[in-house]
């Protein structure tokens, strides 16, 4: 965590390496590269920063798919909390590393997220994240970009535009 609090970029983008490690169309040696950062900024930040980092992008993507229905008609909108959260819940236990007993975390992230809410100020607020826990919310990352390469209709839509996102924020001048 930086001094003010905020979730230091690198863990952010190791969170986001570690969806691209499940992730089954990253190529190979993309998927190596995605464990080499997530370790190296495991060494610098330490587990529980990366955890936030994916806590934090939990409540981007919630936000971003729950923004990105303006075009879509009524009818066929996305609830953030009567639909995106179910959906995402019901689909964890096909995780077989997920400990159900970290759902009622996750659950409680995606919540906040939906309601606009900062998530990882939420989550801090019950104290460092588990092993355990972080690993569903690395599932429930997954899920969201699934649900919306889905919504989209275009397969890697998600890690796409995080791709571009960071390396534009990689050549901005510091």
């Amino acid at each position: 965590m930086t001094s003010d609090g905020v979730v230091a970029g690198e863990a952010i983008r190791a969170a986001w390496d570690s969806y691209r490690i499940l992730e089954q169309r990253t190529p190979d040696v993309e998927r190596g590269q995605a464990q080499q950062r997530v370790q190296a900024a495991m060494d610098t930040y330490g587990r529980d920063e990366v955890s936030r980092g994916a806590v934090f992008l939990v409540g981007v993507l919630t936000a971003h798919i729950s923004g990105r229905q303006e075009n879509i008609q009524e009818e066929d909108r996305l609830d953030p909390i009567g639909d995106l959260i179910p959906a995402v819940i019901r689909r964890l236990p096909g995780f077989e590393l997920a400990d159900p007993a970290q759902v009622p975390m996750v659950t409680g992230v995606l919540m906040a997220a939906a309601m606009g809410m900062d998530t990882v100020a939420w989550r801090d607020g019950f104290g460092t994240i588990s092993p355990k826990e972080a690993l569903v919310h690395n599932f429930v990352l997954w899920l969201l970009a699934d649900l919306f390469d889905a919504l989209v209709e275009k397969p890697g839509a998600t890690d796409q535009l995080m791709q571009t996102t960071f390396e534009s924020l990689s050549t901005e001048p510091g």
